[in-house]
């Protein structure tokens, strides 16, 4: 007879395409993890992965059962005893994946005074500026830039960010000046390397109400967002970085903007949850935090 924990262990094996990373995360030895799956297979009557020396995925069944197991295990979860109390008060490990520098600045103030106001709340924060997958990494939510392009995702804007050129008065000074986007082409960029496909990211602008794209010269390229402010300040060159970066070196005058009438429409900010109906107190409470501490409408 089928059970839960063959469909916890069967989910966490599809997550991670490894048995052995499946068995690290539930605590239980790797042979044990295959049992369980090859009961549940031997059960269903189907083969639910493909299992190489190598590599573990997903069959056509096995991606099927994934789906509605998911789901099913993401509503089980909701129902935990922090969510049937009286006061409703969240518990368990709110699992949160962000960019690394928003995370720092924005989102880690926001997520310390959740935990200090919920005291069973435990806080997962995984940074990094690569795009994480929700599913892969069992996460309860993340937070993305820009467009998004997954519908199978629900999604609330929390922020939006205003994308500011910006360079150091060390380097300005002595330079021709700039005062339209043409101007550029005299002025080396410290670009940002996209790091889902490797390519620079363009410089945006309004000029007139027009959307101007120019893939200026660079000389310089970083993946981090963090490091791309920072090399700007050091007289690196040009860098167009969003508002939150920006600001400290503003404030501080280690950073000037530049070509301020030209900013582009501000860069969304979403937090990306998965398409369940239901929803863990835990990320409720996130969401609702998100959107008293940034003004959004969630």
């Amino acid at each position: 007879m089928k059970n839960l924990s063959q469909f916890v262990n069967f989910s966490a094996v599809a997550r991670h395409g490894s048995f052995a990373q499946a068995a690290r995360e539930l605590g239980l030895a790797p042979s044990s993890v295959a049992k369980s799956v090859a009961r549940l297979e031997n059960e269903l009557g189907a083969r639910l992965f493909h299992r190489t020396t190598r590599s573990v995925q997903l069959t056509a069944e096995g991606q099927v059962l994934f789906e509605k197991s998911s789901r099913l295990l993401e509503e089980i979860e909701a129902l935990d005893l922090s969510s049937v109390k009286d006061d409703d008060e969240p518990g368990g490990i709110l699992r949160i994946g962000a960019p690394i520098g928003y995370g720092v600045r924005v989102l880690l103030p926001v997520l310390t005074r959740l935990q200090q106001r919920f005291s069973a709340l435990e806080i997962d924060l995984r940074l990094s500026d690569e795009r994480v997958t929700l599913l892969d990494e069992g996460l309860d939510a993340a937070v993305r830039f820009g467009q998004l392009e997954d519908s199978t995702l629900i999604a609330r804007q929390i922020d939006s960010q205003a994308l500011m050129l910006c360079a150091s008065p060390a380097y300005l000074a002595g330079r021709s000046k700039i005062r339209s986007v043409k101007d550029l082409e005299q002025h080396p960029v410290v670009a940002f390397r996209l790091p889902t496909t490797g390519r620079e990211r363009s410089l945006e602008f309004s000029d007139r109400g027009e959307k101007v794209v120019v893939a200026a010269s660079s000389r310089f390229r970083i993946s981090h967002g963090e490091a791309l402010a920072e090399a700007a300040a050091l007289g690196a060159g040009l860098a167009q970085v969003p508002e939150f970066m920006a600001r400290p070196y503003l404030s501080r005058g280690a950073l000037v903007e530049v070509l301020a009438k030209c900013r582009p429409s501000a860069l969304p900010v979403f937090l990306v949850l998965p398409g369940s109906r239901v929803r863990p107190a835990r990320v409720r409470v996130l969401v609702e935090a998100l959107a008293s501490r940034l003004g959004a409408k969630v």
